[in-house]
């Protein structure tokens, strides 16, 4: 070989040798890019550039609608096709709108299009709200009112309820205001969710369909114990004290009215003394003159549903009942079908499970018109011309929810085919569906469906890219074990470290919520894991999450499993998983942890107490400690009362297992916790320092049961570093 050629190779060499210096990094960072908490977090400064690409959408009539921050567009259902109907600046300058005059709008992502056959558009800020005709381009109306708690405003009167200093006020569309109270205070609330909002109520008012009467609650707390929270901000802390009623002891009445714009006066329903009942889902008839209510006993486990007489308060009817020997939970009112007034849809899990019953006005059961061993979630709306339910529904499987129509014959079809969790948005008239669905390697997929075809064929809308595309991705896996009955399939979801070797022995953490009303596995993206668990993994934990019997959508016997004796069942199902655990070499059983939150705390110190030899390392935040503080509503449902369940009370009580405790556990509450008041975590300090055990803890100055913005943040790293510190390393 001549020098030359050499020459040549070397230097080509060296030119590849530069190459590869130049361009590694960048590819290297392009694979390798690492999460913080303020990506993953969504208190965190970056967390909404990670999260999946969405479209804000709402329906004008059947027509499609797309609202973002400065433009609205009209999309044809068919092609997708976008044609911009106005704009942000549009709005202002047809309703001359300007800061002094409040009108100002900031955003169309919140815009309504509440006439079906009208071209008006509802939008709005803190202080106004108005009617915008953008055909004719100018503002037809506004509200008299802005800024008020529980504001409910009604299309067909345009009038609105809301409440100002603790009284309850009707302003009608003309923008005279009717006071409704006059003896609301702290201790009398008018117009706001009751009953801790529980049995599925969220808000305290409630129009009949043309607007001119407005049921409402009263609810009267002055006989409730105070729970003493204090502000400690002030230069003296200051007072503020919560109504809250334990299991077992004085809880608050409730009362519903019912105002008429029209007579402008008020009556009350007879529905006799409410001491130790509850008054739920209050549903109206199509022609606004009865209105009716799921009355439930103190004991949860007698529902009767009522009519009564809308004009005159008076009782008309019982026209169904349901009892238990544990509990009956009505949670979704009765809905009338919209082709034929004299006939309602009601929803029960009396046969086992969630489904959906056909009755008429007299209270006869006509039909079930759905039925099997899976649960309908959601009625979503009706379709009038073909006289069918739209529902949502895990039929094809308990991870994956699914849209359906179901018609009067109980002939049920699957409006979509993708496997994953959908939510749909209907149409008003029924004709048109806004599938909006996720599966575990797509993050968001929005599609749009005309169900009125024989086989309906989605327009797809939005395909969102991965967001976290450059960036270091666990791996995330889904399966299944037996419960501890030997029978009941429980589903899991493990989360491995990007550069995971079999090989290799990982501390493990058990991520635990197992509560009623929620579960953690699903078929959606990264099958439902949070973010915290993809930080974990990051930094070289393995985390475990498994649904056990008492929690969410797998049926009435799967959820009451638990009944007087919460966090037993759930225990046993958890050491299923720590049994499965034990079967993976990698998973280092002597390094291994536990954390939860709410009822998730409840069960991390039940795991570290009761299995002290199994948790080395545990994070409870909010944690229930025993129920006799807990609130009524929900902890006598599964509870009873301490005074008729001793046993159980005694036997889920961690006040004397403080003794047990060997592990490093940290307890974490909001110093204001208004739903696991501080004295548990109190208590259970008291007791360990009383047995001699040491756990550690830490407060939230100012903050509830959830911790609220950028202190989120704080507190998953503080979640974490207590990981580091006791588990991570071997002793």
């Amino acid at each position: 070989m001549t020098m030359k050629r050499i020459k040549v190779r070397l230097v080509n060499l060296v030119r590849l040798v530069i190459l590869a210096i130049l361009t590694a990094p960048t590819t290297m960072t392009a694979q390798d890019k690492l999460f913080t908490l303020e990506d993953l977090n969504f208190g965190g400064t970056n967390y909404r550039n990670l999260q999946p690409k969405n479209m804000w959408l709402t329906w004008w009539g059947d027509q499609l609608i797309q609202t973002d921050v400065e433009e609205c567009y009209t999309i044809d259902a068919k092609t997708g096709q976008k044609t911009r109907l106005f704009t942000l600046n549009d709005i202002n300058r047809w309703a001359e709108s300007n800061e002094e005059n409040n009108r100002y709008v900031r955003h169309l992502m919140n815009a309504t299009f509440p006439y079906p056959d009208k071209p008006l558009v509802a939008v709005g800020n803190k202080k106004a709200f108005i009617l915008v005709d953008f055909k004719e381009k100018k503002i037809v109306w506004q509200d008299s009112i802005s800024g008020q708690t529980a504001n409910d405003w009604n299309a067909q009167s345009r009038a609105t309820a809301y409440v100002e200093d603790n009284q309850l006020y009707v302003v009608d569309g003309e923008g005279k205001k009717h006071k409704l109270s006059t003896d609301g205070s702290r201790e009398i609330v008018y117009g706001q969710s009751v009953h801790r909002n529980e049995f599925g109520i969220e808000k305290g008012t409630f129009w009949s369909p043309d607007g001119q009467r407005l049921a409402f609650y009263r609810m009267d707390q002055s006989m409730v114990a105070d729970y003493p929270q204090v502000d400690i901000f002030p230069r003296e802390a200051t007072y503020e004290p919560d109504k809250y009623p334990m299991a077992g002891m004085t809880s608050h009445k409730v009362t519903v009215g019912i105002y008429d714009l029209k007579t402008d006066k008020t009556v009350y329903l007879q529905a006799g003394d409410p001491t130790d009942r509850y008054f739920t889902n209050i549903a109206w008839s199509p022609d606004g003159n009865t209105i009716y209510i799921f009355e439930l006993n103190r004991g949860q486990n007698d529902c009767h549903l009522i009519s009564y007489d809308a004009t005159t308060g008076n009782r008309i009817a019982e026209l169904y009942r349901e009892t238990s020997d544990k509990y009956v939970e009505p949670l979704h009112p009765i809905q009338f079908l919209p082709w034929d007034a004299t006939k309602f849809i009601l929803q029960s899990q009396k046969d086992g499970y969630n489904h959906l019953y056909l009755f008429d006005i007299n209270g006869k059961e006509l039909k079930q018109l759905t039925s099997g061993s899976w649960v309908v979630m959601d009625i979503l709306g009706f379709n009038k011309k073909q006289k069918s339910i739209i529902i949502k529904a895990n039929k094809e499987h308990p991870l994956h929810h699914q849209l359906y129509s179901v018609a009067m014959t109980g002939i049920i079809k699957q409006l979509e085919t993708t496997d994953g969790v959908h939510n749909g948005e209907l149409s008003p008239s029924g004709n048109f569906l806004i599938d909006r669905f996720s599966t575990p390697t797509r993050p968001r997929v929005i599609n749009v469906v005309d169900i009125t075809q024989k086989s309906p064929r989605p327009t797809t809308l939005l395909e969102a890219k991965d967001p976290w595309a450059g960036y270091r991705q666990p791996i995330f896996e889904c399966g299944s074990i037996k419960a501890a009955d030997g029978t009941t399939d429980l589903f899991y979801r493990i989360v491995k470290p990007a550069d995971f070797n079999p090989e290799k022995k990982y501390p493990t953490v058990v991520y635990v919520y197992g509560g009623p009303h929620a579960n953690n596995v699903q078929a959606s993206w990264h099958w439902a894991s949070r973010t915290w668990e993809t930080y974990m993994a990051q930094k070289g934990y393995i985390v475990f999450i498994i649904d056990n019997r008492g929690s969410q959508y797998r049926g009435r016997d799967f959820e009451q499993a638990t009944f007087h004796q919460l966090g037993q069942i759930e225990m046993q199902d958890q050491m299923k998983g720590v049994d499965y655990l034990r079967t993976l070499p990698y998973v280092d059983m002597n390094r291994l942890g536990v954390h939860g939150w709410s009822f998730g705390g409840f069960m991390t110190i039940s795991l570290m107490t009761n299995y002290p030899d199994v948790f080395k390392v545990g994070v409870a935040g909010g944690p229930v400690i025993d129920w006799k503080w807990y609130e009524v509503m929900y902890g006598e449902r599964y509870m009873g009362t301490p005074q008729n369940n001793p046993e159980g009370y005694e036997k889920t009580s961690l006040i004397s297992k403080a003794k047990n405790l060997k592990g490093k556990l940290q307890i974490i509450t909001g110093y204001n916790d208004n739903t696991v008041v501080p004295q548990h975590c109190l208590s259970f300090l008291d007791a360990c320092i009383k047995a001699g055990t040491q756990p550690d803890f830490f407060a939230y100055p100012g903050e509830e049961h959830n911790m609220r913005g950028h202190a989120s943040v704080h507190l998953h790293e503080r979640i974490t570093q207590y990981f580091e510190d006791y588990l991570k390393v071997k002793k």
